[in-house]
């Protein structure tokens, strides 16, 4: 089932950087961004995590929290921290299982090649844990454009 605004966000329990479980009825009351992302320190990985940290304010300002998704692993989230002051968490989804609720894991193709991996997405959802929009054509140098407007 693929996920669509008006939806309930799928439930989830996940480690952050430091090993914190976080779930998203720690969210309830406010306003969430969760970005899928493939890949720590890598360019495109890297240019939409900063993004969203230069306009961090903003979404403070309008009630948003944001967390970044990865498979990476809670060190790895942590080494991505700190290179970039990143002021929000990283969920280190290892076992995919929130990929997985919601549609993130999926075949992609490079030069003819299949294989499975992230779909960059990024999930808007309310304060009562429904998914107000959901952005599949993530542009990562204008990423919080793209999810404030």
């Amino acid at each position: 089932m693929k996920l669509k605004p008006g939806d309930k966000a799928p439930d989830f329990e996940v480690s952050d950087e430091l090993g914190n479980l976080l779930k998203l009825s720690d969210y309830r009351g406010r306003k969430l961004v969760l970005f899928f992302y493939p890949k720590d320190n890598t360019p495109t990985c890297t240019k939409e995590a900063c993004n969203l940290s230069d306009n961090y304010q903003s979404f403070k300002d309008l009630g948003y929290e944001i967390l970044g998704i990865s498979k990476d692993s809670s060190k790895s989230h942590q080494k991505f921290i700190d290179k970039y002051e990143l002021p929000f968490s990283l969920l280190a989804d290892t076992e995919k299982n929130m990929h997985q609720a919601y549609g993130t894991w999926v075949e992609k193709s490079m030069y003819g090649h299949k294989y499975m991996g992230t779909a960059r997405v990024t999930f808007v959802i309310d304060q009562t844990g429904v998914i107000e929009k959901i952005i599949e054509k993530v542009k990562a140098f204008d990423h919080s454009a793209q999810i404030l407007s």
